[in-house]
């Protein structure tokens, strides 16, 4: 008999001032059909109630280790959610677990969430980052963020601890949950998100609307995607692709205007040029042909590259 995979898996949880979701995230990690064997929890300043809440759950549930931060003000995403990120990858010895979550304090997940990707990574050995969709609640039903089966979602990034390690972990910049994917494809590994009943999860707090609501969020992700590399046509086909998701309209115009006064600005960008002109081929390579079979035959191609 062949012995059962191992399972160690480390949730990384930054967060700041999320009394109003946590427990609700807390319940729904706690519950899981197979638990953590360490979640770290990043408080990064918080003025509400969240500490009270983390100190209660992390009396109750030994694997769960909290690290304080000082309050630098107010909410900061993108970079100032990677430093927090990285102040709990500092506590943990990475050898020590066969995958790494950086994970937000503002979902409600099912049971078999981690049971569920683990089991997809033990099918496929090239599959390095994956996780389920994101959906939030509105007039009593579940509406889907629209996130792309090619990457895995920012607010759940699930990776193989050696694939994280081969990237070189996040970048510490806007857009650095569309990065990691394409460097790992780069790599020869896979990412996807898929859209299973046991992976869909709520997002209690809508995409993007964290600092300083949701106009300013569609805003950065343009400006995020010019600093990753991406091309003006293809930015230009993804806004319009959001025109049918809420806010329609004003939340792809903010988008591109985003990208495009980056662009103006010329405000600095990704410093790789391979990665760059890599991107920009995949991202052609979709408009011609559809994402998901641009996205299979790179990986296809990038298969001899894969060296775990």
């Amino acid at each position: 008999m062949s012995a059962a995979p191992s399972r160690r898996y480390c949730l990384i949880t930054p967060c700041r001032d999320e009394a109003a979701y946590a427990r609700r995230s807390l319940d729904s990690v706690v519950r899981q059909s197979v638990p953590p064997t360490k979640w770290i929890i990043v408080d990064d300043g918080s003025t509400d109630d969240t500490p009270q809440i983390l100190a209660e759950y992390a009396a109750r549930f030994p694997f769960i280790q909290i690290v304080t931060r000082k309050d630098r003000g107010k909410r900061a995403v993108g970079p100032g959610v990677i430093d927090a990120f990285y102040a709990g990858w500092d506590q943990i010895r990475p050898a020590d677990y066969d995958y790494v979550c950086k994970l937000d304090l503002d979902l409600d997940l099912p049971p078999r969430y981690f049971e569920r990707l683990m089991e997809l990574m033990e099918a496929d050995p090239r599959l390095g980052t994956v996780s389920g969709k994101p959906y939030f609640e509105e007039n009593g039903g579940l509406v889907s963020e629209k996130c792309g089966d090619e990457m895995s979602v920012g607010m759940t990034k699930f990776y193989r601890t050696r694939c994280f390690e081969q990237i070189g972990g996040f970048v510490r910049q806007v857009m650095w949950d569309g990065i990691d994917c394409h460097r790992a494809r780069m790599l020869g590994w896979k990412a996807a998100s898929l859209d299973e009943l046991e992976l869909r999860f709520i997002h209690l707090r809508p995409m993007g609307s964290s600092q300083k609501g949701i106009y300013t969020g569609r805003m950065r992700h343009g400006y995020g995607q010019y600093f990753m590399g991406t091309g003006l046509l293809y930015m230009t086909a993804s806004s319009v692709f959001r025109l049918t998701h809420p806010p329609a309209v004003t939340g792809a115009a903010a988008m591109w205007w985003g990208y495009a006064k980056s662009r103006l600005k010329g405000e600095a960008r990704y410093d790789d040029e391979a990665f760059r002109k890599f991107l920009r081929r995949y991202q052609l390579a979709c408009l011609v042909k559809g994402k998901a079979k641009a996205t299979a035959e790179l990986e296809a191609e990038m298969a001899p590259q894969f060296r775990p």
